[in-house]
Order: C-alpha cells, then sequence, then structure tokens
C-alpha cells in the first residue's frame, strides 16, 4: 500500500497465544491517538491486542482523504480488523465507531464491543449547551465565524483537558495537537447530527457501556440511555473516573476490556 492510504496499527501478539481467540481492537477518542492507551495495553499482556492511529491522527495524519462521516471511520476499522473474529472497544468518539461497525459487521467479523462514554448529541439527554460548544469549538465561535483547525484543536483540548493540561504541554506536543485539528474538525462536524446514524436497538453481539462516577452528566446520560434501549447490555461503572478512565484508571479500563471479551467468549460456549 502507498503510505498515504495505510493506517499506522499496531499489533501485540502475545508469547503463549489462545488458539481462535479474537483479537481485541481498541478505539481511540477525537484529538487523541493510539498511544494514550498505553497503560491499559501494560494490563492485557497476555491478549491479542491491535490498536491504532485514527484517519487523520499523529501517524496517520499523511493518511488521505480525511474521513467526513461516521461510515468513513467504520470502514477503516473493519480494514483493520480485516476479517478476523475482534472483540472491539472504543472510548469516546472511538465509541460511536465501535457501535457503527459492531452493527454493521456484529456476528460475522465482531463478536462483541464496548464503548465508554460514546458522545452523541442527537439524544434528547444531550444538553443543547453541549451541542453549541461542539459547535464553537468547530468553528472558531459561537457566531460561526471561520477559523482555523488548528485553533479549534487548542479550544477542544482546552476545554476536555483544562487550560493547565495544555499549558503543561511542550511546544513539540501543542504543534502535534494543532496538527491534527483537520481530522477533529471533520468529526467534530460530522457528529453533528440531528438524526442518529445507527440504531442501537439493532446491536446482537454482546455490548458493555462504561462511564466514570465523576463524569460530566451527558456522559453518564448518554450511557444510562444507551444501557437501557441496547438489547441485553450490561453497564460498567469506574467510580472516581471521569472521562479519561482510560488514562487515569488503566486498571478498572481493562478490566472492561476483560469483560466485554469475556462476554464474547460466554456467547461462544453458549452456541455450541
Amino acid at each position: 500500500m502507498s503510505p498515504t492510504t495505510t493506517l499506522s496499527i499496531t499489533e501485540h501478539v502475545p508469547a503463549d497465544p489462545v488458539a481462535a481467540q479474537p483479537v481485541v481492537v481498541l478505539v481511540h477518542g477525537s484529538l487523541d491517538r493510539s498511544a494514550s492507551f498505553a497503560r491499559v495495553l501494560r494490563r492485557l499482556d497476555d491478549l491479542h491486542t491491535v490498536v491504532y492511529d485514527r484517519r487523520g491522527y499523529h501517524r496517520s495524519r499523511q493518511v488521505l482523504p480525511l474521513n467526513s462521516t461516521l461510515d468513513g471511520h467504520v470502514d477503516d476499522l473493519l480494514a483493520v480488523i480485516d476479517g478476523r473474529s475482534a472483540v472491539v472497544v472504543g472510548h469516546s468518539y472511538g465509541g460511536d465507531i465501535a457501535l457503527g461497525a459492531a452493527l454493521r459487521g456484529g456476528g460475522s467479523t465482531i463478536v462483541a464491543v464496548a464503548a465508554y462514554e460514546p458522545p452523541m448529541p442527537w439524544l434528547d439527554v444531550w444538553p443543547r449547551s453541549a451541542r453549541a460548544a461542539a459547535r464553537d469549538i468547530a468553528t472558531g465561535s459561537a457566531d460561526g465565524s471561520a477559523d482555523t483547525d488548528e485553533a479549534a484543536a487548542e479550544r477542544f483540548f482546552r476545554r476536555m483537558v483544562g487550560d493547565a493540561a495544555w499549558e503543561r504541554l511542550p511546544e513539540e506536543g501543542k504543534r502535534a495537537r494543532r496538527a491534527d485539528g483537520p481530522a477533529l474538525a471533520a468529526e467534530l462536524n460530522a457528529i453533528r447530527a440531528t438524526e442518529a446514524p445507527f440504531d442501537v436497538t439493532g446491536l446482537t453481539v454482546p455490548t458493555t457501556f462504561g462511564r466514570g462516577g465523576d463524569s460530566v452528566a451527558r456522559h453518564r446520560d448518554t450511557v444510562g440511555w444507551l444501557v437501557e434501549h441496547t438489547p441485553g447490555a450490561e453497564l460498567v461503572e469506574i467510580a472516581g473516573a471521569r472521562h479519561g478512565a482510560h488514562l487515569t484508571h488503566p486498571d478498572a479500563f481493562a478490566a472492561m476490556v476483560r469483560t466485554t471479551a469475556a462476554r464474547a467468549a460466554d456467547q461462544a460456549a453458549t452456541a455450541r
């Protein structure tokens, strides 16, 4: 493949792999990268895992064109899985991608799915103020005036992680985050949908939803809605965590991954 069409993928095969064990794929969120799962992956060393930088981000920044729809990211995820049996776990916007892929490839390829606080601004539980904030980040201001993608990336980072965290970044780190701005702007615009891009009531594989005990109301309420409306869904709540649980609570996040994989194994055993 040409370097302009190849995603950066990191795959770990354990020393003693279990025969026929599904591969575990972790999908990162907006303005993030696969390296943010490093602490989680260290706790999953016995599993066959795959992480990748999504199109437009970090080491996949050169992969063009950028995805302007959720379906484009689903296409990329299914290409990474490449027909293998897989358990997919997505964080934030990665959760939206994981759910979309499970609805398209559930059962035949994706055998279980988990999503940690996936943003769903089309739901009534998502407040108007949060939708407006996403618009302001993408466009530059409340009046919709134009701004650069690089500035949008900085605003997003400051809003999600905090001003102090941004100021602590070295200049190289700030430049790297700003360089991810075009990918961020594309997916923020794509997710500003008024109609749901998928229907979770159609999920047929074991599904787990995670949320933090200290997360903001819109994330907690969204996960509550998903658990209520997804057939057979299970809830994992990480005490003391917020949106970045994979960074702050890697033990608990890894446990959620294992729970999801175990549910796939249980369903496979029942089917035999």
